[in-house]
Order: C-alpha cells, then sequence, then structure tokens
C-alpha cells in the first residue's frame, strides 16, 4: 500500500528534512524540527505525490488516503488529548500549503479549522476565555470562506469595519465576545445569502474542502505566475500540512510572530523579525495590525515605541532565541521561522532558508564562511549570480536634496523613481508604454504580483517587514517602503497624499528601501562600490573558475565599466554601432551612396581616423587583454533614412538628390534582412570596407601598444560565415592590410583571425572552417534565430505561450536552448578542435551573462563568455558556480 500520509510531532516524525521532493518543504522541515527535539505542534503532512495524483486523476484522492487521514488526526488527538469534531473537546487544525520551493503567500492557508456552534462553546468553556473562541471561529469563518467557498474576504472586512464604525471601535483587539458574536452571525448570513447554502458545521466536510483548496490553489493564477517567474515546474506539486492548532490570540500571554536569524535586507548578524501580542500569524503577514519589533535592539535601530518581544516576554524571548540559533546551525544557513507562543509557551511553525537581497545574500555567505558554518565553496555556491544585479545599479546621490514627504520601514533596499500607478494593470500598461512605475497600495496581496513585477518599486500604507510586499519584492532586488502610516492612498480617485500634498497618478516620486524615505520628484542617482563581501566572494570565485570572462563593448564607458566590474577583455565589439553618430552616418551614407569603389573608398577615408581613434581608446583601456573586433555586420539599408520626410531631410544635408537616396535605400530594401545581405558577404561584395576597418585596426593596435607599453592582443572576427571559402577571402583581405600597416609602421602587431559561428552549417562544417579560423565566438543570438526559425524581434507575440504550455521550458532568447542550439554549439567545438586543438572558443550572444547558459558553456569546454558590462559579475560568478558543479 502506497504511503500519502506522514506523521511529525512530540518529539519523532516519519519523515526528515531530506524528503523534501516528497513532503514539501514546509513538511520536512516541520519533520526535522520534530526529529530534533524543537516544540513543533503535532500534525501530518499529505505528500506532493497526492498533488500529482489529483490533477491527473480528475481532481480525485487515492483510494487509502482517507483511512490514512483519519488514523493521523487521531495521532494528533493522542498527543494532544483532543478529538477532532467532538463536541466536548475538540481538536482545532490548521491547513497549510508546503511546496518543495518556497512560494511566499501563492498558495492558500486555513486556521481554526473544526468550529462550529457547538465547538466555539467548547473551546470556551476550556480556554475560560468566551472573546478568544468567538475571534478564532469568525477568523475561520473569514479565511474558509474566502479560500474553499470562493466568497471574497472584502466582503467580512466591509462588515467589520461598518460595525467598527458604528460602535466606534478603532481597532480589531476592542471588539469583545458578544461582539463576535454579532459578527460571527452576520458573516454566516452573508455566506447563505452569497452561495445559497449555509457555512458547512461538519469539521470533516470543513478538512476535506480545506485540503482540496490548497491542492487546487497550485494551479491559480497567482502560483502559475511565480512558478514561471521563478522557474518552478508544474509537475512538482505542493503538499498539505495539517497541523494541531496552537493559539497566539488568547491574550497577552500569547503571542506570534515572523523572524530571521540574519538580516535579510542587510545581511547583519542579528535577530530581525516582528510579533503581535494577542494575534494570529496571518495578523503579522497581512499588515492588518502595525507589528513590534522582537529585540530591544531592533525597537532602537528603527525608533520603534512599540513593546519589544524581548521586554514583553524575556523567559520567552530567551528561549527563541536559543532555538534560532540552533536553528541556523542546523541547517547552516539564515533561517526564516514562524512561531507562536500559546499561554506562555513556545511553539515553532516553521522554518525555512530565508530569502534575501543580494546584498544580504553575499554577506551572509561570506560571514558564515569565516565563522566556520560553511566553506568557501558552498558561500560561492549560495549566492544567486542573478541576484548581484541589485547590486550593479543606482542608488540615490547622497549629496543630492530630498524632499521626504513620508517615510516607513525600509523593506527592500534600493532606489527608484517613478511615476505612480495604483493598481496591477495600471502598472502593466505603463511599462508597456516604456514607463518607469511605483506601484502605490495600501496594502499588497499575492493577486499584485504581476503589477510588482512591472514596477520599479513598490509603496505601501500598511504592513511591515515581513509582510507580502516586502517578501516579494526583496525576492526581486526591487526597492520597498512599507508601512507608510501617514500616507493616504486612494486608489480610486488616482491619489496618494503625503506630506500635506496630494500627487496624482502620474506624478513622479522616489523611494527608498534602504532608509524607508518617500521623497518627492525624480532623484539623482550614483553608481554603487563593489568592495567589502563583494569584492571577496568574487575572488574566491574568480580562485575557482575556469572559464574566463569578457564584455561586448564598442564605447569607452562600456569598456570602462566592465573593466571595474572585472571583465578580462572583450569578446565582441560591434563595429557598426560606431556609425551612427554624427560626422560618421554621414560619411556611412555617402560611402552607401557611392556609384563605384572609388566613392565608396573616398567616403571610407573619412571613417578611417574615426574607426582608429575608437579602437585605439578600447585597447587602451583593455590595456593588453584580448579584444575581438567584429567587421560589420548589419545590412546596409540600416545606416539609411526610411520614411520620405527623413530622406528629404537627409538629402539636403548630405546635398544630394533625394531620389537617389530613395532609389538607394529600395535597391537595399530586403524583404529578410537577417538572412541578407550583411556580414561576410558585405566584405566580399565590397572588400574595401572590411580594409578600411582592418587597417583602422591594426594601426590602432600599433599606437595603443606604444602608448601602454603593452601589446595588444587583437583578434579580428568575420561574421555570418557559412563556408571556408568566404573566411578565406575576408581572411586574405585582412592579412593583406596587417603587411601594408606593417612595413609603413615599421611593425605587425599580432592577432588572430577568428569567425562567428552563427548559421547551422557553420557549426556542423566547423572542422574545415577551422582550418582557416583561429578561434571561433558562437554568436547565439543569431544561432538561435537560424536554428529555431524565430526571428527575436518578432517572437514576443507567441513565445509567452509556448513558455507557459511547456514547448520550452524557457524563453531560448534568455537561455539557450540547449538540446537544439547547444548540440550545434557541441557540435562546432567538437568538430573545430578536431581539426585545430587547442581553438579558442567563447560565447558572445546574450546568453553569456545567463548563469544556466553559462553551466552549459563550461561542460562544452568553452575557454570564455561575453557579456554585457553589468552582467560581468554575474557571469564571474555563474562560471566559479558551474566549475565547482563540473567538479562534484
Amino acid at each position: 500500500m502506497t504511503k500519502w500520509v506522514y506523521g511529525f510531532g512530540d518529539g519523532r516524525a516519519e519523515g526528515e528534512q531530506g524528503m523534501r521532493n516528497l513532503l514539501g518543504g514546509k513538511g520536512a522541515n516541520l519533520a526535522e524540527m520534530s526529529n530534533i527535539g524543537l516544540p513543533v505542534p503535532p500534525g501530518f503532512t499529505v505528500t506532493t505525490e497526492v498533488c500529482t495524483w489529483y490533477y491527473a486523476n480528475g481532481r480525485t484522492y487515492p483510494s487509502e488516503l482517507k483511512a490514512q487521514v483519519e488514523a493521523a488526526l487521531a495521532e494528533i488527538g493522542r498527543i494532544t488529548g483532543k478529538v477532532f469534531g467532538d463536541a466536548a473537546n475538540p481538536l482545532l487544525v490548521s491547513v497549510r500549503s508546503g511546496a518543495r520551493a518556497s512560494m511566499p503567500g501563492m498558495m492558500d492557508t486555513v486556521l481554526n479549522l473544526g468550529l462550529n456552534d457547538t465547538t466555539v462553546a467548547a473551546v470556551a468553556e476550556a480556554s475560560r476565555d468566551e472573546r478568544f473562541a468567538w475571534d478564532s471561529y469568525r477568523r475561520f469563518i473569514t479565511m474558509y470562506s474566502d479560500v474553499v467557498l470562493g466568497v471574497d474576504h472584502g466582503h467580512f472586512e466591509e462588515i467589520l469595519d461598518t460595525y467598527k464604525e458604528r460602535k466606534g471601535y478603532v481597532v480589531d483587539t476592542d471588539l469583545m465576545a458578544a461582539d463576535w458574536r454579532v459578527m460571527v452571525g452576520e458573516y454566516k448570513a452573508l455566506v447563505s445569502r452569497e452561495l445559497g447554502k449555509p457555512f458547512p458545521d461538519d469539521p470533516q466536510e470543513q478538512l476535506w474542502g480545506a485540503i482540496g483548496a490548497v491542492f487546487s490553489s497550485w494551479m491559480n493564477a497567482r502560483a502559475i505566475t511565480y512558478r514561471s517567474l521563478h522557474g518552478i515546474p508544474e509537475s512538482w506539486g505542493t503538499a498539505v500540512n495539517v497541523q494541531a492548532m496552537v493559539f497566539g490570540n488568547r491574550g497577552d500571554t500569547s503571542a506570534t510572530g515572523v523572524a530571521f536569524t540574519r538580516n535579510p535586507s542587510t545581511g547583519e548578524h542579528a535577530l530581525y523579525g516582528e510579533f503581535l501580542i494577542n494575534a494570529q500569524g496571518e495578523d503579522v503577514v497581512a499588515g492588518i495590525r502595525t507589528p513590534q519589533p522582537i529585540s530591544e535592539a531592533a525597537a532602537k535601530a528603527g525608533g520603534s515605541t512599540e513593546t519589544s518581544m524581548e521586554k514583553a516576554m524575556p523567559g520567552v524571548f530567551a528561549e527563541f532565541v536559543a532555538v534560532t540559533q540552533r536553528l541556523e546551525k542546523h541547517y547552516r544557513d539564515m533561517q526564516d521561522i514562524e512561531f507562536t507562543v500559546e499561554d506562555g509557551k513556545l511553539w515553532m511553525l516553521q522554518t525555512r532558508s530565508g530569502k534575501r537581497t543580494g546584498k544580504a545574500s553575499l554577506r551572509i555567505a561570506v560571514e558564515m564562511a569565516k565563522e566556520g558554518l560553511i566553506t568557501r565553496e558552498e558561500a560561492i555556491g549560495r549566492v544567486d549570480p542573478a541576484a548581484l544585479d541589485q547590486l550593479l545599479h543606482p542608488t540615490i546621490d547622497p549629496t543630492a536634496a530630498r524632499v521626504e514627504i513620508a517615510r516607513g520601514l525600509p523593506a527592500s533596499p534600493g532606489a527608484a523613481s517613478g511615476e505612480i500607478v495604483f493598481t496591477s494593470e495600471e502598472a502593466e500598461a505603463g511599462k508597456a508604454a516604456g514607463k518607469t512605475v511605483i506601484m502605490v497600495r495600501q496594502e499588497t496581496s499575492p493577486e499584485d504580483i504581476r503589477g510588482m513585477l512591472a514596477s520599479a518599486g513598490i509603496l505601501t500604507r500598511l504592513g511591515g517587514m515581513t509582510s507580502h510586499a516586502a517578501v516579494v519584492a526583496r525576492g526581486w532586488g526591487k526597492p520597498c517602503v512599507s508601512g507608510a502610516g501617514g500616507i493616504r492612498v486612494d486608489g480610486a480617485a488616482g491619489a496618494l497624499i503625503a506630506g500635506g500634498k496630494t500627487f496624482r497618478r502620474g506624478d513622479v516620486i522616489t523611494i527608498d528601501g534602504s532608509t524607508g524615505q518617500v521623497l518627492a520628484g525624480r532623484i539623482a542617482m550614483v553608481q554603487p562600490e563593489l568592495s567589502g563581501e563583494f569584492a571577496e566572494l568574487m575572488e574566491w570565485a574568480d580562485a575557482v573558475r575556469r572559464m574566463k570572462v569578457r564584455t561586448n563593448a564598442e564605447t569607452p564607458a562600456d569598456a570602462r565599466q566592465a573593466r571595474m566590474f572585472g571583465a578580462e577583455g572583450i569578446g565582441l565589439c560591434r563595429t557598426e554601432h560606431m556609425f551612427f553618430d554624427g560626422d560618421r552616418i554621414v560619411a556611412m551614407r555617402e560611402m552607401i551612396l557611392a556609384d563605384d569603389e572609388k566613392g565608396r573608398r573616398a567616403a571610407l577615408a573619412k571613417l578611417l581616423p574615426m574607426q582608429r581613434a575608437d579602437f585605439r581608446q578600447l585597447f587602451e583601456i583593455m590595456h593588453g587583454l584580448p579584444v575581438t573586433i567584429r567587421l560589420l555586420d548589419p545590412p546596409l539599408h540600416e545606416f539609411l533614412p526610411h520614411t520620405d520626410e527623413e530622406i528629404e531631410e537627409v538629402a539636403k544635408a548630405m546635398g544630394a538628390p533625394a531620389a537617389k537616396l530613395r532609389a538607394r535605400a529600395l535597391e537595399l530594401h530586403e524583404f529578410n534582412p537577417m538572412l541578407g545581405f550583411r556580414g561576410c558577404r558585405l566584405a566580399i561584395a565590397f572588400p574595401e570596407i572590411a580594409e578600411m576597418q582592418a587597417r583602422a585596426i591594426f594601426e590602432a593596435a600599433v599606437e595603443a601598444a606604444v602608448s601602454t607599453g603593452q601589446p595588444v592582443a587583437l583578434e579580428v572576427m568575420v561574421p555570418l560565415v557559412a563556408t571556408k571559402a568566404e573566411l578565406d577571402l575576408v581572411k586574405a583581405r585582412i592579412d593583406a592590410m596587417a603587411q601594408a600597416v606593417g612595413k609603413e609602421r615599421g611593425e605587425t602587431p599580432a592577432y588572430q583571425v577568428g569567425t562567428m559561428i552563427e548559421l547551422p552549417r557553420a557549426a556542423i562544417r566547423a572542422g574545415e572552417i577551422a582550418e582557416t579560423a583561429e578561434f571561433f565566438s558562437f554568436g547565439t543570438n543569431d544561432l538561435t534565430q537560424t536554428t529555431i526559425g524565430i526571428s527575436r524581434d518578432d517572437a514576443a507575440s507567441f513565445l509567452g505561450t509556448y513558455v507557459q504550455k511547456g514547448i520550452f521550458a524557457v524563453d531560448p532568447f534568455v537561455s539557450i536552448d540547449q538540446e537544439g542550439v547547444g548540440a550545434l554549439v557541441e557540435i562546432g567545438a567538437e568538430r573545430g578542435r578536431r581539426q585545430r586543438p587547442g581553438l579558442k572558443l567563447g560565447i558572445c550572444g546574450e546568453h553569456g551573462g545567463d548563469p544556466a547558459s553559462i553551466a552549459f558553456c563550461e561542460r562544452t569546454g568553452l575557454d570564455y563568455v561575453s557579456c554585457s558590462p553589468f552582467r560581468v559579475p554575474i557571469a564571474r560568478l555563474a562560471a566559479a558556480q558551474a566549475a565547482l558543479a563540473r567538479k562534484a
């Protein structure tokens, strides 16, 4: 018989932390905490395999499941001395999701399950607290109705707000038992009106309804979106955890909270979190009440006047601190912990590796390695390379004037300026229109996930440091200010009232997620300094990686930025980008319009000194590091004006007939220019273009070698080669120009000639091409287009659907298609090196900055990857992780 249910509690468990694929992360960690003797409310986990069964069998359950659940419920009852559904001594339970990968807030939870009009009286008598019993009952009705029955949570809040206003109450804790009895009656009446049937009283019906709702929530819209964003397979499914309830809302000796063993924003080695006295867990994460600080140190640091847990419950706090330290040492990672205190008794409800910012991730990894908790190699593996992106972008200039209009909690570091939007739809529309937006909300919920993703930053009036907005923003590296109680948000009217001023939809504000400040207008930003833990981890990573990391750059600014980030050369200089400014574009157009070779050479002579100066700057900045210069690649029509108005304007500026310019543009027009007259085809048809570029390259190399005292490590790359014959023709021109410059300057710079492998034929015939080519650089942008037959400029309309339907696991322009495009790279690498052992191999498409693609490049044996400047640190770390993975 298949085992579908695993129990835990009373100091033992049927599972352990290594079973997260079966039990989910939450279930595996509850079992582990039980096994090591921590105070965990007893419960059981319904496995992820049941979720798979559920969806594969028309949302039904295995036949053995009911009996196993009943046996597990009986065991909880034995441990607690209570009986599920009993009128006199009822066991109440919570029902929570628990996928193997953490998905905070994406799936559903039900608390206080098992209450009805009979059991609520028994709970009131047993606890000697009628108010607590009825408060728990109204919470259960609200949550169950929303999660299981589909009655919107807002309806219940509206009833409660109206009642509080009528009675003159300010907060929920003002309501007494009699008030909550009234609320329960009104809530049940609402459910009857909405559904045409009464709220379910049978605890068994409640339990299976909740289990089904959790499984169903695996496929809700927000969970699907989250899985898509984080690469979590649908096939994993979720587990369901059923646990005996412990109550943080049993008066002033009870509390609930969330804490991290280190600061998830900064990485500081200090307890970080919030709690609430006389509350349940949802009150903390939902931002319904303003939470209290965990420790006195945190209270002082945050300027909080609220009583800390350390001060309010010193004995329990000391026990809690000891537990958190034990958990961090046991798991060897920063932990995110949920806990409840019931009548002075501490209970641990969850532990998991905490989500953290890139900055915190670096600091925690480096400090844990220095503490001896993990090795340096483990520290390298602990930092998500993509998270480094959070550290590589501007923050507010400390010298800039700030007009503070409000202040909240510094929930996620970094800064952003943008236009105010109030809904997810507005945020998505704004981003689609090319705007930068700041999403302003009362509080966020999981339904806001798309809008949060589209926004540059998030501002909320409610919520704390562990609210939904804070957790999601930190995970994405977006700045967030939460709990800005001094603002008023009127989304319907499109207004934010702050600092005595009204800001409308579309007005610009700036948020500083590191200080909690909300500022009027757009504020100047500065580049980050990459030192401290960043520099230390990069040094460790560089010591273990095999592949070099170069950059794609053709401007001095990009080259300098890349050097600052640790680039080891230029892997792709796209020379066409140098032709679009000022006098250059004029000379380029003159060349295109020329009637014969003589006219073309005259125009190219104007471009020569410009190209030479460009290349010399790059060589000097790289100071002896390798530089790969790609000859002109795009079709010539890209340099010409397109509309009649533009043609008239350009013709007038050039002193050329508009009709001639129009005719030439028409002559050069191509139905599919990506596959047209471009790349090496230009150099073959117009060899004078390649000769001019080669002369500029070699002359610049000679000059830079003198100015820097370092010879230039020069590589000349011929684009879009499909045959060896093409490369032979162009290389002959390059070699001839090198010899000419050598005679004129008295020195011939050392150089290599290679090609960009971006056509399937080139990959297949790589052995033949390697007879001439001294290096290959795989241009995976075009190789992806030509292999799959997809234009990246036109694919946005359907690629998202392809990924959603599982045709592609991920956008092939974001991460290399390893089975298709990757197979051609492997063929090209193997055949090229068979012909020319030691052939230098690199990759220079956008995939050069993608960690998964970098891992593929490591396995394939490439010598280097090349990426945009801001992705250089990401590539350095990813290359180190890939090297360590190969050794494992």
